[in-house]
């Protein structure tokens, strides 16, 4: 189901504000892709103009950067410790940009939207 973009039909007063047409097509958004921890599974959701985006629907793997030395490596995430969006996204092990992951080379923060762009990067937080 679609998650409608337009304006909407009050204003902040509360009065109403008369449409002066119906919804449209491009006016329209998609629901959240919530990454979970599992195996890599991936998904192509058509976008404006035809155009295609791939969308992590579950992950396991992350590109984490050192920060020290610039070097990427691509690891296996053992678990979700922290997410800055919602405090239960970690205990139901979901990866959206801004969450703590525990991985084999230790803590990394994730810099990437893994619902948007289909993988997961993240930087190595120093102890």
């Amino acid at each position: 189901m679609a998650i409608y973009h337009g304006r909407a039909s009050v204003k902040i007063s509360g009065g109403k504000l008369r449409s002066n047409r119906h919804k449209k097509r491009f006016e329209l958004g998609n629901e959240p892709t919530l990454t979970v921890l599992g195996n890599i599974k991936r998904k192509q959701v058509r976008g404006m103009g035809g155009n295609t985006k791939s969308v992590l629907l579950s992950g396991n793997e992350v590109n984490v950067t050192d920060p020290k030395d610039g070097v990427t490596k691509k690891v296996k995430i053992l678990n979700v410790k922290e997410n800055i969006a919602d405090p239960h996204f970690a205990q139901r092990n979901i990866i959206t940009k801004g969450a703590i992951v525990v991985t084999e080379l230790g803590n990394a923060r994730v810099t990437s939207r893994p619902g948007q762009s289909g993988r997961i990067n993240a930087v190595l937080i120093k102890k």
